[in-house]
């Protein structure tokens, strides 16, 4: 079985990948509402794949206009 490891991203990261202030992840990360996370020894990380995943469920839940015929 072989996977690919990435490199977990900090908050500081996943703020300027995708525009959202890193003081607005710590607190929807506090509320559970944000992307996926975790500790790693002191630091708070998120994977990749988790954050992609976040996105995309926002993505479908607010989505609107655009019917694709």
């Amino acid at each position: 079985m072989t996977e690919t490891i990435t490199r977990p991203l900090s908050t500081e990261e996943v703020s300027e990948a995708t525009g959202i202030p890193a003081g607005t992840l710590r607190y929807m990360r506090h509320c559970g509402t944000g992307p996926r996370s975790y500790r790693l020894g002191r630091s708070v990380r998120y994977d990749t794949s988790d954050v992609a995943a976040w996105l995309a469920a926002q993505k479908a839940a607010t989505a609107r206009g655009g019917d694709a015929a």
